[in-house]
């Protein structure tokens, strides 16, 4: 029926430096992710995260609509999903440049057999001034689903982090009143289906989020008061969840968040009582692992 969320699955998912085994000359993160740089990344490690990616998405139902953070390039998308797992699956990706330091950009995929991209941009963030910063962009993509013609409208984010102290506090609120400003004319054209995921370096009942008041509902915030201890990462023992989905009223109604946890992207920790995400790296050792990151996905 016209105007009903029917989409079954979405997911978001930090993927954790996520480069391709190439130096290609684009800057240091590129040189240390490479085979011959500082962590060896080669081809054979590089193949082993993507199969443990596609192993991961056949584990959540092979969702129609992915969005990633962290990634280094199309390339990166192309091998994903082309991988032998989801090679038969029909994903395509929706990539961008981005204009960050460490050349990692926020990304999508879809599965083409369900889901038709109507329009897609990067939306740069801004400061007050008007001033372009030096981070990943946010995705915009428009999709429409082949069996019912719904639209959705997605955004992608990765907002700043706070390792730059308070500074990042004022980036990322540059970066949420961005999102808000695009988010702010889908509402008043009277767009029904808008989810924005992303990983927000907040948690759920942080100030950054409070633009969205009124707006956009606080999944994470919805499934921390629901099922409290929930998180995304694990820091010292305490699960935080800073991977989140904010959704229109009519997506609220039809659709809830999870953390993913797949047994393979577990490990036990060492230092405090039960499991955490297993790493790609712990410092300069190669652990096996995808992400520091668990998947986070909504269900209608």
């Amino acid at each position: 029926m016209k105007g009903w969320v029917i989409l079954m699955c979405a997911v978001f998912w930090n993927l954790e430096n996520c480069f391709d085994y190439k130096d290609n000359g684009t800057g240091p993160s590129d040189k240390e992710f490479s085979s011959f740089g500082e962590r060896r990344w080669t081809r054979e490690k590089f193949d082993k995260k993507v199969a443990l990616i596609g192993k991961t998405l056949l584990w959540c139902g092979l969702p129609e609509v992915v969005g990633l953070c962290e990634v280094e390039n199309a390339g990166v998308l192309k091998r994903i999903c082309n991988s032998d797992l989801l090679r038969k699956c029909s994903y395509r990706y929706v990539h961008y440049d981005s204009a960050d330091p460490r050349g990692i950009d926020v990304a999508l995929i879809y599965r083409e057999s369900e889901m038709e991209v109507l329009e897609s941009y990067p939306i740069h963030i801004r400061n007050d001034r008007g001033e372009k910063l030096a981070t990943r962009d946010i995705l915009y993509v428009c999709l429409q689903e082949r069996a019912s013609g719904e639209l959705w409208h997605f955004f992608v984010n990765h907002h700043p982090s706070k390792y730059s102290g308070s500074s990042s506090v004022v980036r990322r609120k540059a970066a949420m009143a961005t999102l808000m400003c695009s988010v702010d004319s889908l509402l008043r054209s009277g767009c029904r289906n808008i989810v924005a995921m992303g990983d927000f370096n907040d948690t759920p009942y942080a100030e950054s989020f409070s633009p969205c008041e009124g707006k956009l509902a606080n999944m994470g915030k919805k499934l921390c008061e629901e099922d409290k201890g929930k998180g995304s990462i694990r820091y010292r023992g305490q699960w935080q969840l800073i991977d989140n989905f904010l959704v229109s009223p009519q997506v609220e109604e039809k659709m809830q968040m999870e953390v993913l946890m797949p047994p393979f992207l577990l490990v036990n920790d060492k230092e405090f009582p039960g499991v955490k995400p297993l790493r790609t790296y712990s410092g300069p050792r190669w652990l096996g692992g995808v992400s520091d990151h668990l998947p986070v996905r909504l269900n209608y």
